[in-house]
């Protein structure tokens, strides 16, 4: 394939780096698209806990080398190289997860990483913290003996043919709402609960019986079912809830909303268990009185202990207040009696933990346990993960039929305390010995085979400070932050590189989610950690505005903080993507506030399309744009608005021709991208930007923007169906 047409020829400029220069856009977009597959297992570092947005570690790593590279570096040659870039400086502002530290770590700089979420900031430490899996193991055999025990009495059931007592993986239970006339109706919209992700390819299913309750195995698809057990008739396919509606047995519609108790949420009835046999076979079982009253123990045990349970009440926000509609008014309203008691215990046990280093592994895995482990999360079916977290939409949506994980879980369980220790942790751990990257096995001609792991660096081994005086002085330091980056204890002129993700200019705020975990942490941390020391896990000095002029501001505050302690020389690169004029135009203002100019911008994966809050989408954005700028004083740029265009054309093609799908959002990335370039280096309003990249975006054949929905990578709350 001839690609030399598609080259995008870069004039000589005032290049410090090579990112400046051209790009391997297109080779390590297949990297990144391979690794966005399973995140969790090629950059497992980054995933010990949840976060959100967490960026690609391939495609930071190729922003860090361009960044702290010689101009002319062939960066892809270099990409799988092991390097020693000592004396280098790398900064992130928005640490987030922590790619940028790990990726500059893993190339020999040095890093240095602030976020103002205390969350963020405990999960990082944790993450690069080295514990010796042995005494990790220990420390979970303790808490195997303690309290598992305790946990997995509350979990389990009777098997119908043996008699004995088996562990239950997963309990099913469906909302319920009471009409005026008194009728009680469960908010099944089908009565089909359980099915294959590849239902045409496995058509078998779980039913339950809408009179009697008993659980029935027939296809996924069928429509005229009779009850085994009460010789009911029953359509598996209607439900008696449809959209914001439910049907009484008079046929009355009631939207359901209208009839949410007072002061509580919806009540919620148990009506099936997958349960696990000693020989591995997974049954589903209706529930039976002696489980109901297992469930009525656990209830009654919560009242009597003592135990460390949140107490932090939900906030308003954007994220938070169809929660909050639906009366989940305290972050514990999120789990069940069951699970508050064995949350409880097992939080409890692991505070007991002496070894504080131990100790706060622990603390971490159990905060990203919970993620999967509360009433809002649901079913996945069969064939696949079985447990949906509650962040799979970027809105807390109340589930209509909410699964119970069983906190401690078996080796066939998904998102258990047990499961996540194997899969997170010591993944994670190891990671720190030895950080692979993703690759491919290629064709004696280049095309690509299977992919697989590589070691293209040294072992991750950090020593933690807190202090400019100490990250100078250690050779391995890093400087892991909390506050508000527009203040960093950092000198003038000291980084050499900024690499970095902001945060979302509208939908979600990061603060709003994150107070599920700071409600459970922050009670036994804050005595430890003067950043947990504060009502919720918001802070003044937060990123984060729907308004696009005041996350401008926000955001030109922290830029103008990188511009003071970045090189002459270096430069800032930070990826963004955005569906609307508005937020380029927010962005052009923080980087021009800020002293800075736009010198390159390089489109690569960024998303996996999908990922749940694309799949809702009409037109998802899977790229972004690395954006790379230079202080004013120093930059020098020469496209224009037609090369601009140009350009723009020319990046989707190479993209395209390399196999990649790119939609209308994607294209106006990358030329909302390309025009930064052109009009940074100008004194511009904000409705003059709006207006110039608007008619860009025409000339390349996008409808016009302010009028196309083109959602990006959140889904909003009208686009996610409520109860």
């Amino acid at each position: 394939m001839n690609t030399t047409a598609h080259t995008i020829p870069f004039l000589p400029t005032s290049e410090t780096t090579a990112i400046e220069g051209d790009f391997p856009i297109v080779e390590i977009s297949q990297i990144a698209e391979q690794e966005s597959w399973r995140k969790e297992i090629n950059r497992p570092i980054y995933h010990i806990h949840k976060w959100w947005a967490t960026r690609l570690g391939s495609v930071f790593r190729g922003i860090t080398l361009a960044a702290l590279s010689e101009p002319g570096t062939d960066v892809w040659q270099s990409f799988y190289k092991h390097h020693q870039l000592s004396g280098k400086v790398v900064l992130d502002p928005f640490m987030g997860s922590g790619t940028t530290l790990g990726e500059a770590t893993k190339l020999g700089a040095k890093a240095i990483g602030c976020d103002i979420n205390p969350v963020s900031t405990f999960q990082v430490r944790q993450a690069f913290t080295r514990v010796p899996e042995p005494e990790l193991r220990a420390a979970f055999a303790r808490l195997e003996a303690q309290v598992a025990p305790e946990i997995r009495r509350y979990y389990q059931t009777r098997d119908p043919v043996s008699g004995e007592l088996i562990p239950v993986l997963y309990c099913f239970w469906v909302k319920t709402v009471t009409t005026p006339e008194n009728e009680t109706i469960p908010l099944f919209s089908r009565y089909v609960f359980s099915q294959n992700a590849y239902p045409k390819k496995k058509p078998k299913a779980q039913l339950v019986c809408p009179a009697c309750w008993e659980v029935m195995e027939n296809r996924y698809d069928a429509v005229d079912v009779v009850c085994p057990h009460c010789a009911q008739s029953f359509n598996p396919q209607q439900g008696k809830a449809a959209g914001q509606y439910v049907t009484a047995q008079n046929g009355k519609r009631y939207r359901i909303k209208d009839l949410l108790p007072a002061d509580k949420p919806l009540a919620q009835r148990m009506y099936a268990m997958m349960a696990l046999r000693p020989n591995g076979e997974k049954i589903y079982l209706p529930v039976r009185d002696e489980d109901r009253a297992l469930y009525t123990d656990a209830e009654t045990r919560l009242v009597q202990e003592d135990l460390p349970l949140p107490t932090l009440a939900v906030r308003s926000g954007h994220n938070t207040d169809q929660a909050l509609g639906y009366n989940y008014r305290h972050w514990r309203d999120f789990f069940n009696a069951r699970q508050l008691l064995c949350l409880g215990l097992l939080l409890r046990s692991i505070l007991e933990i002496e070894d504080v280093a131990v100790q706060e592994q622990m603390l971490c895995l159990f905060s990203g346990t919970l993620e999967f482990n509360n009433m809002f999360c649901s079913f996945k079916g069969e064939g696949t993960g079985a447990v949906r977290h509650m962040f799979s939409h970027h809105i807390l949506k109340p589930e209509r039929a909410p699964l119970e994980n069983s906190v401690w879980g078996t080796d066939k369980s998904s998102g258990t305390f047990s499961t996540l220790f194997e899969s997170r942790l010591l993944r994670a751990k190891r990671y720190l010995d030895e950080p692979f990257e993703v690759d491919f096995q290629r064709t004696l001609f280049g095309e690509r085979l299977g992919a697989i792991k590589t070691v293209a660096s040294s072992a991750i081994d950090v020593q933690r400070v807190d202090s400019w005086a100490q990250f100078k002085a250690i050779p391995n330091a890093m400087m892991v932050l909390n506050g508000d980056s527009a203040t960093l204890p950092i000198p003038a002129k000291s980084v050499d590189a900024v690499v970095t993700d902001p945060p979302y200019f509208d939908f979600v705020h990061y603060s709003e989610l994150s107070d599920f975990f700071f409600a459970w942490l922050s009670p036994v941390l804050k005595g430890r950690y003067a950043w947990f020391e504060r009502a919720d896990s918001s802070a003044p000095g937060e990123v984060q505005h729907k308004d696009s002029r005041v996350f401008a501001r926000q955001l030109a505050a922290v830029f103008t903080e990188c511009q003071r302690v970045l090189k002459d020389d270096g430069v800032l690169a930070f990826s963004f993507h955005h569906s609307r004029v508005e937020g380029w135009a927010a962005i052009y203002e923080a980087i021009t506030s800020a002293g800075l100019v736009v010198v390159a911008a390089h489109p690569v994966h960024a998303e996996l399309r999908a990922a749940s809050p694309k799949t809702a989408t009409k037109d998802p954005i899977s790229l972004d744009a690395i954006l790379v700028c230079k202080k004013r004083s120093v930059a020098t740029v020469y496209l224009d608005e037609k090369a601009a265009i140009v350009n723009a054309k020319t990046l989707a093609k190479r993209l395209e021709n390399a196999g990649m799908s790119i939609s209308s959002g994607d294209r106006f990335v990358i030329i909302a991208s390309q025009m930064l370039v052109v009009l940074s280096s100008q004194a511009l309003g904000f409705d003059a930007v709006c207006s110039a990249l608007h008619r860009a975006a025409q000339q390349i054949a996008i409808v016009p923007i302010q009028q196309q929905v083109i959602a990006w990578s959140v889904a909003t709350p009208s686009s996610v169906p409520s109860y």
